[in-house]
């Protein structure tokens, strides 16, 4: 049977205002970014909001739409109206959640009105403080976009309707620097939750800041974030924590990289073209192509999900290595993300970069929820 859509990531702008270095669009390996057009075309968004409609029609369950870039917002305001209300025109809030992630220096009032009135989401990026933020965020000539992405979270929480519209922050981990820092920070700027990222690499590039595939600089930074999130008597929710406590708990996580549920996922980029999940670039160029190179012009969504190529792709998600199928920790860990797996000579059969770094973690977490009393998977 066929996998059913999950998170539709559309392409809204294929440039970025920021340069950062680790970026793995414009800093990686993949090159078709070049390619593509600057911005989404009016005849693209109307072929997208068109399939979208169908999709949802077509299968039972809701799905995401999350609006991406590059930087979303570079689409302008004109365009961003047309594809958001486009889709809520058919799409209702609750079954299809619209959300946008962007670097914050964009944000405006007009902005932030069409997102409330159209229920629309915002998550902005930021590393921690402007020691953590600087050291990969910046803009195209080098200088800090510290400051911007602060004004923009601020302008985000003056709103009248920031309870809904701040979804909270996404972080890049900087492991050099104290976890406690990172999360009193984004604490202090009203981030009502928090998600974490480990730097792309792989077995042929290792992740900035690691030095070894046995050594844990991530997982002890995550440790150490860890103690912050349960010692706080006010915490934060962080999404990667949560979820490692309901995978312990026996039930399924929520996004790639944690458990062994395939999800459903599908990049729209600006052009109209159909695509994998866009974080295969820092694996090799063309990484995140199907063969049959589908656009949203000519081809049905269901058609691409119902395609061999699509389940394989879906399937990838699940380790294949026999080092994680023995694993005990595998239904928490799920092996992480495709692209930590990779390396030439063996492709993705083989363990995350991360794989000892998700160890320390995640028996971390088990070993606090049992001295709580709390029997784990």
């Amino acid at each position: 049977m066929a996998l059913q859509l999950d998170t539709a990531l559309i392409k809204t702008a294929s440039r970025c205002n920021y340069d950062c270095s680790y970026c793995y669009v414009y800093q990686g390996k993949d090159t078709s970014w070049r390619d593509q057009p600057k911005r989404m075309s009016e005849d693209v968004i109307d072929s997208l909001i068109e399939q979208l409609i169908i999709q949802a029609n077509t299968q039972t369950a809701g799905f995401a739409i999350v609006l991406h870039g590059g930087e979303p917002l570079l689409l302008g305001l004109n365009k961003l109206t047309a594809l958001i209300r486009g889709l809520r025109q058919k799409l209702d809030p609750e079954r299809y959640p619209i959300s946008l992630q962007t670097n914050g220096a964009l944000i405006n009032k007009e902005f932030l009105d069409l997102f409330s009135s159209e229920k629309v989401s915002v998550s902005v990026s930021i590393d921690g403080d402007q020691g953590a933020n600087d050291i990969a965020r910046v803009d195209i000539k080098g200088n800090s976009t510290f400051s911007k992405t602060v004004n923009g979270i601020k302008a985000l929480r003056s709103h009248t309707d920031s309870e809904f519209l701040f979804a909270g922050t996404l972080s890049v981990i900087q492991p050099s620097l104290p976890a406690i820092k990172t999360y009193d920070f984004l604490k202090s700027l009203g981030s009502p939750n928090m998600d974490f990222l480990m730097q792309d690499g792989n077995h042929d590039r290792l992740p900035q800041g690691k030095s070894s595939f046995t050594s844990t600089e991530y997982g002890d930074w995550l440790c150490e974030l860890f103690e912050c999130y349960t010692s706080d008597p006010t915490p934060v929710p962080i999404r990667f924590f949560d979820d490692i406590v309901r995978l312990l708990l026996g039930d399924s996580g929520t996004k790639e990289g944690q458990g062994t549920d395939p999800y459903g996922i599908l990049i729209f980029e600006t052009d109209g073209e159909i695509r994998k999940n866009d974080t295969l670039r820092s694996s090799f160029d063309g990484a995140d192509f199907f063969t049959s190179r589908w656009n949203v012009r000519n081809t049905k969504i269901s058609d691409v999900l119902s395609s061999s190529e699509f389940a394989e792709y879906a399937h990838m998600q699940i380790p294949i290595c026999e080092a994680c199928k023995s694993c005990e920790l595998q239904s928490v860990c799920g092996g992480g993300m495709p692209l930590y797996r990779w390396s030439e000579d063996h492709g993705y059969d083989a363990p995350s970069v991360y794989c000892h770094d998700h160890i320390k973690i995640i028996r971390s977490v088990k070993e606090r929820l049992m001295l709580e009393g709390v029997e784990c998977v």
